[in-house]
């Protein structure tokens, strides 16, 4: 045994069938032991409760496809339309460079979910690990940090709405009005009650926004000049192997990067919802890897057709009318983002809320008021934000660095200590073990850089632009220009 037992750790998961030498070893034989314990444990879940029959929710209805696309749909979305300018300001190859690193750390710490999630079935949060390895006190910090980021997403997807909104509309109407909107769309949709049912809305944005993305990556680079460059006359996009960005600039740039990536603390509730949680990590390798593909592709197309001409969200870069074109196929994807992000914030505080309740997974009036009260409150306050900062750049800045590293790359670290080291004597701590322990200590250092230097710059480009857009304001945040 590589570890000794933690006192307070719940059971692993059952063994699998066939482990044990009582039971027929036959390949039938091992399939029907494997789904009677699948059948049961479906049936019986340590979050949510009793599942099946009477007026229960069926909370464990995602497969492993549908896992993928809302693994993927809760990244794609925001933060790709911001990549371009990124590059813009690091240059391509600390851009790409930028992408790989950040890729690989957040994909490294996400494969703990899974690992973690089977250990501990009791976990849906980052918050509930944070008990597991913590106690109390951790369990309450991240708790209060996974809330503060997941209404900051909401507030995010609200303003990306309102881009979108007043760039088919032509600026038609107030921008604090486009906002509102988003609001109450972000509470009508992100009130269904299960992600099962929600991950048909994951495939439609998804084909939504790879659908806009790369009708603007094709257009960009078959236009005979950059829409935002001078009409006529000679122009230099002038495209940077590598920017000469202040620090406070590269890490602004950065902070989207870390922006698009910053969804690994949802995944949690993905697997909780999963009808098999150990197909979880097949499905988050294979959305990383989608992701990063879709990243690189859009970041480098668009930036080299367009160079310091690039417009941000990207979706701007191709001209007016493919602009409004492009912002018209990407409203589902939004709308889908800003659905999944209502949802999931709700759901947080929604199965905390009433854990060891029956009211947690039955159909009761207690049930529903909780959980559509919790939906119009996430819902509120997300508008509240988004009106307070309608500026894309500055919004996703400050939550790629003020939480995204504290949720997303921090708690894993102590996961896999907990897991992994802590209660492995030392004469059993291997080779292996203890360059894992440096490699998670090195990881939780950089996320510390990240978060500091990123707020740094999050501030310095917040305090360089809001001369220019006030709270509630009708500014149209999309750059259109009426003709």
């Amino acid at each position: 045994m590589s570890f000794r037992q933690d006192p307070k750790r719940l059971p692993a998961s059952p063994p699998s069938a066939g482990s044990d030498t009582d039971v027929d070893a036959s390949p039938a034989a091992a399939r029907d032991v494997e789904k009677a314990s699948s059948d049961a444990e479906h049936t019986e879940d340590a979050v949510f409760g009793k599942l099946q029959g009477g007026k229960a929710l069926d909370y464990r209805a995602v497969g492993a496809k549908g896992a993928f696309v809302l693994l993927v749909k809760v990244n794609l979305g925001l933060g790709v339309l911001g990549l371009p300018h990124a590059f813009g300001v690091l240059g391509l190859v600390p851009g790409i460079l930028a992408i790989l690193v950040i890729q690989t750390i957040f994909c490294y710490c996400a494969l703990m979910i899974g690992r973690f999630k089977i250990a501990h079935p009791q976990v849906y949060t980052v918050s509930d690990a944070a008990a597991v390895f913590g106690g109390r006190w951790a369990k309450e910090f991240w708790f209060f940090a996974l809330n503060l980021q997941m209404i900051f997403f909401v507030a995010a997807a609200c303003v990306g709405v309102s881009t979108a909104l007043n760039a088919v509309s032509a600026h038609g109407a107030c921008t604090a009005i486009f906002i509102a909107v988003a609001g109450v769309l972000a509470f009508m949709f992100g009130a269904i009650p299960t992600l099962g049912a929600i991950t048909w809305i994951g495939w439609a944005g998804l084909a939504s926004i790879l659908a806009a993305v790369f009708t603007v990556t094709v257009a960009v680079g078959v236009q005979s000049r950059p829409s935002l460059a001078p009409a006529t006359g000679p122009f230099d996009k002038n495209v940077k192997m590598f920017g000469d960005a202040t620090f406070a600039q590269a890490m602004a740039a950065i902070n989207q990067i870390l922006f698009a990536y910053g969804s690994t603390p949802m995944f949690f509730g993905i697997a909780s919802e999963m009808r098999e949680p150990r197909k979880f990590t097949h499905s988050m390798v294979a959305s990383i890897g989608f992701l990063t593909t879709v990243y690189l592709v859009v970041g480098v197309v668009v930036y080299h057709y367009c160079g310091q001409y690039v417009a941000s969200p990207s979706l701007g870069s191709a001209g007016p009318l493919l602009k409004k074109i492009c912002y018209g196929i990407a409203i589902p994807g939004l709308l889908a983002s800003m659905t999944l992000f209502t949802h999931m914030a709700s759901k947080n505080i929604f199965v905390r809320a009433l854990a060891g309740s029956r009211h947690l997974a039955a159909n009761t009036p207690t049930h529903w008021a909780a959980w559509l009260g919790i939906t119009a409150g996430c819902a509120l306050i997300g508008y509240v934000i988004a009106s307070a900062i309608p500026i894309f750049d500055s919004l996703i800045s400050i939550i790629g660095a003020l939480v995204v590293p504290s949720l997303s790359v921090i708690p894993y670290t102590f996961m896999w200590w907990h897991d992994n080291y802590r209660f492995v004597p030392a004469e059993e701590r291997t080779l292996r073990k203890r360059l894992t322990f440096y490699l998670n200590v090195l990881i939780l250092v950089i996320a510390f850089f990240l978060t500091a230097a990123g707020t740094y710059g999050a501030v310095d480009d917040l305090i360089n632009t809001t001369n220019n857009s006030k709270p509630w304001t009708c500014h149209d945040n999309s750059g259109t220009v009426k003709d």
